[in-house]
């Protein structure tokens, strides 16, 4: 009976997988004394279930011999679940809530963003285009200049105001948006006095004393030179004047003679077409203002830096026609 329980007592230390490998391979697990008895069917002998109640009313600690897999009827279903080829069993609710989440997940379409607008012109651009988009701008009021076909800080300033206007994105680029909503702001195509322009910056409003006669209307305010006859612009042209060190003049005077092919006596300085009008100042071509531009000043004369148009101008003005200088 000692025997029987020091064997028990190892098989339930080895746990229930080494006895179900036992059992599975088709070995009866020895129940009975080992001297030489024969082997008990499954379930063990008298002996052995009286020992394993004595074992437990003496408080050894040994529990009654447990219902092993390999007894009736169970080990050929243990046998079977884990031979090879068959999947372990699954847990029936998991696998119950994995495909209720399948059915009722609702389906999620790929957010999609729609495509930026596509560029039509940016700050560097140049060409006729810009000279348009320029003349668009101008008709609202946002391009304070005359159209120089250059997208300069300007244009880029004045699109922006207007993006911002029409509740576009202000970046100062023109993409298409932008465009289609100026051309539908500013009407029809603008025409070529618009984008051609002869000045740089728009020529003034006319001093009330260039109204009447044949006048040479010439504004510090916009640094234009406009040839008027009657009332009305016959051509227009850009101007500079003397530094603050030697100002032009203002007021109303006559042109008092014409030279062609002047020469200053004093600063020794070709003036060619000069037309004066008050002393030795005069309105003359100035080869240094085609190529500085508005970074020089001269000494007092009101200087021409188109030699095309001041060569027109020369040929049309006569003596005695007024000069009217003003701001």
């Amino acid at each position: 009976m000692q025997q029987t329980t020091v064997v028990r007592r190892v098989l339930v230390a080895a746990g229930v997988a080494a006895g179900a490998v036992a059992l599975t391979a088709g070995c009866k697990v020895q129940t009975g004394p080992v001297s030489g008895t024969a082997s008990q069917p499954a379930g063990g002998s008298s002996h052995a279930r009286t020992d394993q109640r004595a074992d437990a009313k003496a408080g050894t600690g040994v529990q009654p011999w447990p219902s092993w897999p390999g007894s009736a009827g169970h080990a050929t279903s243990y046998a079977s679940s884990h031979a090879p080829g068959h999947a372990a069993p699954r847990d029936p609710s998991h696998a119950s809530s994995h495909a209720s989440s399948q059915r009722h997940t609702p389906h999620r379409p790929h957010k999609t963003h729609p495509a930026a607008p596509k560029v039509v012109l940016a700050p560097g651009a140049h060409g006729e285009r810009v000279r348009e988009l320029q003349a668009r701008l101008r008709r609202l009021g946002l391009f304070d200049a005359n159209p120089t076909g250059y997208y300069g800080p300007l244009t880029k300033s004045a699109v922006a105001a207007f993006q911002r206007g029409h509740r576009l994105h202000a970046t100062g680029t023109t993409d298409s948006d932008t465009w289609h909503a100026l051309r539908s702001a500013t009407g029809g195509r603008p025409p070529q006095g618009e984008l051609h322009p002869p000045t740089t910056k728009p020529i003034d409003t006319p001093d009330r004393r260039c109204r009447t006669g044949r006048v040479l209307c010439i504004s510090k305010k916009s640094d234009t030179l406009a040839w008027m006859v009657d009332g009305k612009v016959v051509s227009a042209m850009d101007v500079r004047f003397g530094s603050h060190h030697s100002p032009t003049r203002e007021g109303t005077f006559k042109v008092a003679f014409k030279s062609r092919h002047h020469v200053s006596t004093i600063y020794h300085s070709a003036m060619p077409y000069a037309m004066f009008f008050s002393g030795g100042q005069a309105v003359h071509y100035s080869s240094d203002f085609a190529a500085r531009g508005y970074a020089g000043a001269s000494h007092g004369c009101i200087n021409v830096r188109d030699k095309a148009k001041i060569a027109a101008l020369f040929a049309k003005v006569h003596k005695g026609d007024r000069v009217v200088v003003y701001r």
